[in-house]
């Protein structure tokens, strides 16, 4: 009997390449499951079926031409740093706006967003909704802003709106309605600052002339029921008229005393002292008008300069008011804040996104890492178990 008769299965001893293959991968299971695979799964991906991304970007600042620094220490300049200036406020303002859901629903009102990410053309794991989840306007809020980023640029202070899309007009259509919003809410806010500021002023205004109309008519009362209508004129006509009469009377004086020592029994001496004694009463008269009295003019005095003091500060308070209100609306007139554009929103001519070959070695490094610091646990454990 032959060799070949007496062992005829020695023929197909040898393994075929596929079982042999097989067995490979057998012995090699985590590492085909945690680095080939993977790997596999972001070569076939970001390869062949990932959709292109265009980035569009802008810059803008948010300025007040109206206000001038003031010149102050470098001490209070340093201490000044530490916050923040009006300007940073409004673009911080703006950037919150820009995140939120309003400044969305304000944005679906001029571009359709929904329809610029759940395209067809756009591959199944980036568009819009993603798998399992709702097409819901809470869902979409999440996913624009994974697509839309704005932040402040800490080196120059600039706002940066980085705008994704899956062609190149809509990245440059969405960044373009956005900086629109943005220059909308700040002109909202100067209006409603400028506004804020006209109301109260003209309440002001209102308050002033109230109290100089009072003012008015209690002055007036006033004069109607001391029957003063200028002290100072009135007195000063009344200490005339008595200066006169005590003129007289120092006249008459002394002409009866003349002819009291030359002819002491002149007939005429009666006579002169009686007109004596009426300057002497008028005189008396005249004086209680202005002194001496609590119906003279001195006394009511105090009350008329309270009313002229009065009046003159309402006066002033309405004048300082009035400026107020027109310089309100003189700056209400004038943007107090406004949007500049430091870099216009591109339209992007070729896709930067995704980054193909850095996201397959991403993908390839990271489950090779996370094997082999597998593989070097289970091989420290396996260690121990054998030397207990």
């Amino acid at each position: 009997m032959t060799n070949d008769q007496a062992y005829p299965y020695e023929a197909s001893a040898e393994p075929s390449l596929a079982h042999r293959l097989w067995n490979k991968m057998l012995r090699h299971r985590w590492f085909m499951l945690f680095v080939v695979l993977p790997s596999f799964l972001a070569i076939l991906y970001y390869g062949l079926i990932a959709s292109d991304i265009y980035v569009s970007e802008a810059r803008f600042v948010i300025k007040s031409p109206n206000r001038q620094q003031s010149q102050i220490s470098s001490f209070a300049n340093l201490i000044q740093t530490t916050g923040m200036s009006e300007g940073q406020q409004q673009t911080h303002e703006v950037i919150d706006y820009l995140r939120s859901r309003d400044a969305l629903a304000d944005l679906s009102k001029n571009v359709d967003v929904k329809a610029s990410f759940t395209s067809p053309r756009i591959d199944w794991l980036s568009r819009f909704p993603a798998p399992l989840r709702e097409s819901s306007f809470e869902n979409l809020h999440k996913y624009f802003n994974n697509m839309v980023d704005v932040h402040v640029d800490h080196d120059t202070s600039n706002a940066v709106i980085t705008v994704k899309a899956f062609n190149a007009s809509d990245a440059y259509l969405l960044n373009e309605n956005l900086l629109q919003l943005g220059e909308a809410l700040v002109n909202r806010l100067n209006a409603r600052a400028n506004s804020r500021a006209i109301v109260e002023a003209e309440k002001r205004v209102v308050i002033a002339e109230s109290r100089l109309r009072d003012a008015r008519i209690n002055f007036g009362k006033y004069r109607n029921s001391t029957q003063l209508l200028d002290p100072q004129q009135q007195a000063k006509g009344v200490l005339e008229v008595s200066n006169g009469l005590e003129a007289r009377r120092a006249a008459l004086q002394a002409q009866i005393a003349t002819i009291a020592r030359i002819t002491p029994a002149n007939p005429s001496l009666p006579a002169l002292r009686q007109q004596v004694a009426a300057l002497s009463a008028q005189i008396n008269l005249h004086n209680l008008q202005v002194v001496g009295s609590d119906s003279g003019i001195s006394s009511k005095l105090s009350g008329y300069e309270a009313n002229v003091v009065e009046q003159e500060f309402a006066t002033q308070m309405l004048t300082t008011a009035s400026a107020s209100l027109e310089r309100a609306r003189a700056d209400a007139q004038r943007q107090q804040f406004y949007l500049e554009r430091i870099v216009e929103p591109d339209t992007p001519d070729q896709a930067t996104q995704p980054s193909r070959l850095k996201n397959i070695l991403s993908v390839i490094g990271i489950s090779l890492c996370l094997y082999l610091v597998g593989w070097m646990l289970i091989v420290g454990i396996l260690e121990h178990a054998s030397d207990d």
